[in-house]
C-alpha cells in the first residue's frame, strides 16, 4: 500500500533510494571522524613522546655543557699555572716584546661563567616608551609594554641611562666598540671606521673591530654568537658571527611566498637562531629590531601589523607640554624650517589628526616588539635557559614625538639622548628584582657590560664601565654624575648642525660648534628645556656655567684624545 494509513505523502523508490545513501554516508563519516580523533591520539601521544625525549636531550645537552665548562676551567687553571711558571723566569723587557708580538688570544685566561647573553635592541625608542616608566611618574599611561613590564619586575631598570651620540650608525657602533663616536669615527652609515665607502667587500676585517667588538670577543671565547636585524652601519667584512641575518629599512616585504612585517621576522630570525644553536656552547644573541624606526620616504612613517590596527584605537594620546609653537619659537635661532628635524615634525605632527595618527602606530610597533620579546622569552623558558640568561632591554636613541617642534632624534635634548634599559641577570639578589637604579649609566658601558656576563676582561681602549657592580655589589661604586655628548653635523649645518654638550641630572650645557652657540638649562626647575638661562645674572648660576664650560672642555679632549680613557 503506497499510502502507509499515516496521511504522509507516498515514498517512491528514489526517495527510500535517497534515504539509503544518506545512511551510508553518516556511516562513511562516522568512521573517518573515529578515524580522525584515533590518529589525533595517535599524534598526541607522539608529541608527549617526543618533547619527553627533547627534555630528556636538553638535560644530558646541560649535563655536557657543565662537564665541559668544568674541564674548561681546569685547563685554564692548568694553563695559568704553566704561565706563571714562564713568567717569573722571564724579564720586564722580554714580557713587552713578547706581548707586543703576540696576535689577539684565541684562549685568554678567564674565569667564562657560561651564561648565555640575550640582548634586546629596539630602534627610536625614548625613555618613557615603556608602560613601567609611568608606574613611577604617570605621563602617558596609555602605552602597553607588558612584558617589559615583568622583565623590568624581575629585574632592574636604570632611570637615568643616556646615549653619547643620538643617531641609529653612531650609536651602534658605540655599542659594538665601547667608544665614543670621535674614538671609532664612524660618523656615516656608510663608512666603519670614518673609511670611504667600499666599493667591494673588505678582505679582512679592520683591526679595532677584531680588537673591540664584543662579538668577535664573545667569539673567540668559546661563544655560539648571532645578530638577527638591524646592524645600523655598513660593515663590508666577515663579522665573526655564527648566525647573521641582517633586516633593515622595511616595514612590509614579500620574502618567498610570504609577506612579512619587520618586527615578525625580527622574531623568527630569533627563534631560529634559538632552536638551532649548539647546546654545548653558551651563546649570545642581538635581536637588533628595526621597530619603532619610521619608514623613511612614505608618508605613512609608522606601519603596524594588520593584527594591531585596534590597539590604542579608542584612546586619546595626550600631546607633549613642549609641542608647542612658543617651544619651537625657543629653539636657537638656526632652528627654521630648512632643519631636518622641523621638517620631520611636519611630516607626522603638524596638526591634530596626524599627531594621534602617528602616534598609535607608534605605540601599535612598541607593543608589537614587546610581544615578541615575550615570544622569544617563552622559548628560552621552553628550553628551560631563563635561569642561565642574561638579559638586557634597551635601544639606540631617543625621539622626539612634538617637543620643541620636533621628530626625530640628533639634538641634546632628554627626548633624544635618554633611553630605557633594563637588566635581568639570574645572579641578582631578590631585593634588588624590581627596582630602580638612578646611576647615569650610558651606551659605551654596555660592551664592557655584556663582555662581564662572560667572565671577560673588556680591552683597555673601551671607554665605558662594567654596570653588574651597581646591582651585583653590596657597596656598589662611585659613579659619574655627568657627561660629554657629542653629535656630527650631517650634510650641511641648516639640515643638522653639530652639537656638544655636558649632561648633568640638575644641568645641562650645550654648546652648537657650527654657531659657536651655547645654552644652559636648569632641569631641576626646567625638566623641558625651555627657558636658556645662559646669560643670567644669578650668581648661583654664573657659578655654574662657569664650572660646566671648564668641566665640558676638560671631558671633551679627554674623548677626543688617544688615551687610554674610562669616562
Amino acid at each position: 500500500d503506497s499510502n502507509n494509513g499515516s496521511g504522509g505523502a507516498p515514498i517512491d523508490e528514489k526517495d527510500e533510494a535517497r534515504v539509503d545513501w544518506l545512511e551510508e554516508s553518516v556511516n562513511q563519516l562516522k568512521e573517518i571522524s573515529d578515524g580522525i580523533e584515533n590518529r589525533l591520539k595517535q599524534l598526541e601521544t607522539q608529541s608527549k613522546m617526543a618533547y619527553k625525549a627533547a627534555a630528556i636531550e636538553a638535560e644530558k645537552a646541560q649535563q655536557r655543557q657543565a662537564e665541559k665548562i668544568k674541564q674548561q676551567q681546569q685547563q685554564q687553571q692548568q694553563q695559568k699555572a704553566q704561565k706563571d711558571q714562564i713568567k717569573k723566569s722571564q724579564t720586564t723587557e722580554q714580557q713587552q716584546q713578547q706581548q707586543q708580538q703576540q696576535p689577539l688570544p684565541t684562549h685568554p685566561e678567564r674565569n667564562l661563567t657560561g651564561m648565555n647573553i640575550l640582548l634586546l635592541y629596539a630602534d627610536d625608542w625614548t625613555h618613557h616608551t615603556l608602560s613601567s616608566y609611568h608606574n613611577v611618574d604617570p605621563v602617558n599611561p596609555i602605552l602597553q609594554t607588558p612584558i617589559l613590564d615583568a622583565l623590568a619586575s624581575d629585574g632592574i631598570r636604570f632611570t637615568h641611562n643616556c646615549v653619547t651620540t643620538s643617531v641609529c650608525w653612531i650609536s651602534r657602533a658605540t655599542l659594538y666598540t665601547g667608544q665614543y663616536m670621535s674614538r671609532h669615527k664612524t660618523t656615516e652609515p656608510c663608512c666603519w671606521s670614518g673609511g670611504k665607502k667600499p666599493k667591494q667587500k673588505l678582505e679582512r676585517a679592520p683591526e679595532n673591530w677584531n680588537e673591540l667588538s664584543f662579538y668577535e670577543i664573545l667569539a673567540r671565547n668559546g661563544y655560539h654568537v648571532g645578530h638577527a636585524g638591524k646592524w645600523g652601519v655598513y660593515l663590508p667584512f666577515d663579522k665573526n658571527v655564527h648566525f647573521n641575518v641582517e633586516e633593515d629599512g622595511w616595514h612590509y616585504r614579500k620574502i618567498g611566498r610570504k609577506t612579512w612585517h619587520i618586527t615578525e621576522k625580527n622574531e623568527a630570525d630569533a627563534l631560529r637562531f634559538l632552536v638551532t644553536r649548539p647546546r654545548d656552547k653558551p651563546f649570545f644573541l642581538n635581536v637588533a629590531f628595526y621597530a619603532t624606526h619610521a619608514k623613511d620616504g612614505d608618508k605613512r612613517q609608522y606601519m603596524p601589523q594588520e593584527g594591531s590596527m585596534g590597539w590604542y584605537k579608542e584612546d586619546v594620546v595626550p600631546i607633549p607640554k613642549t609641542a608647542t609653537d612658543e617651544a619651537w619659537k625657543k629653539m636657537p635661532y638656526f632652528f627654521d624650517e630648512r632643519n631636518e628635524g622641523r621638517a620631520r615634525w611636519h611630516w607626522r605632527y603638524d596638526n591634530y589628526t596626524k599627531h594621534q595618527t602617528m602616534m598609535k602606530n607608534y605605540y601599535r610597533m612598541a607593543t608589537e616588539v614587546d610581544a615578541a620579546c615575550g615570544v622569544i622569552l617563552e622559548e628560552l623558558r621552553r628550553q628551560g635557559e631563563l635561569d642561565n640568561t642574561v638579559i638586557l632591554f634597551t635601544t639606540d636613541n631617543g625621539n622626539f614625538h612634538a617637543e620643541h617642534g620636533l621628530a626625530d632624534k640628533w639634538y641634546p635634548h632628554q627626548e633624544s639622548i635618554r633611553v630605557p634599559l633594563i637588566i635581568r641577570d639570574p645572579r641578582m639578589k631578590d631585593k634588588q628584582r624590581g627596582t630602580t637604579n638612578d646611576a647615569m649609566t650610558l651606551n659605551i658601558d654596555l660592551a664592557p657590560t655584556i663582555l662581564s656576563f662572560a667572565g671577560l676582561s673588556a680591552p683597555d681602549k673601551m671607554m665605558g664601565r662594567d654596570m653588574t657592580p651597581l646591582y651585583l655589589h653590596n657597596n656598589p661604586p662611585e659613579w659619574r654624575n655627568d657627561f660629554f655628548y657629542e653629535h656630527p653635523i650631517i650634510s650641511q649645518r641648516t639640515y643638522i648642525p653639530s652639537s656638544e654638550a655636558l649632561v648633568r641630572k640638575d644641568y645641562k650645557y650645550m654648546y652648537w660648534p657650527d654657531y659657536k652657540y651655547e645654552q644652559l638649562f636648569d632641569l631641576r626647575n626646567d625638566p623641558g628645556e625651555l627657558e636658556d638661562v645662559i646669560n643670567s645674572t644669578n650668581p648661583e648660576i654664573v657659578e655654574m656655567k662657569k664650572s660646566m664650560k671648564e668641566r665640558f672642555e676638560y671631558l671633551k679632549k679627554l674623548v677626543k684624545s688617544e688615551g687610554v680613557v674610562t669616562v
